[in-house]
């Protein structure tokens, strides 16, 4: 998948206490996201968005609470792709594609996997301004 998450327009920005409500708000947003940009909910790409940005967001809640209060995720959307990222503060950045290899079957490798048997893309981008960072989600629609 070739689509620059840049040249997305931003849809929506949530920000939410880094605690176990944050997945289930995370989860509806997206949800509520894809229907405000016009995405099917029957598209074959939601199911695994939904999951995928609920296990990231567990991720930060259960390794990333103690140095990031917040975890925040980002949507773009535009023709033929939607994105997302979830961002924390804290400085651990994993390997994406190491986590298959690492821990198969992990949350972060289920991450990756499901991914690239959508066609689309992981990244992950530290913060400019030290620690933490994002990682970005592109999925073809």
């Amino acid at each position: 998948m070739s689509v620059q998450v840049e040249a997305l327009p931003f849809r929506h920005v949530l920000t939410v206490p880094t605690t176990g409500a944050a997945v289930r708000l995370a989860r509806q947003t997206t949800e509520d996201v894809l229907v405000d940009c016009g995405v099917d909910l029957g598209h074959p790409s939601v199911g695994p968005a939904l999951l995928i940005v609920a296990e990231l967001v567990t991720n930060a809640v259960r390794h990333a609470a103690v140095l990031s209060p917040t975890v925040t995720v980002t949507y773009a959307h535009g023709p033929g792709a939607f994105a997302f990222a979830v961002h924390d503060r804290h400085p651990y950045r994993p390997a994406l594609y190491g986590a298959i290899a690492a821990a198969p079957g992990g949350g972060l490798a289920t991450v990756v996997e499901m991914t690239m048997e959508l066609g689309g893309t992981a990244v992950l981008r530290p913060d400019a301004d030290g620690p933490g960072k994002s990682i970005w989600i592109t999925l073809p629609l």
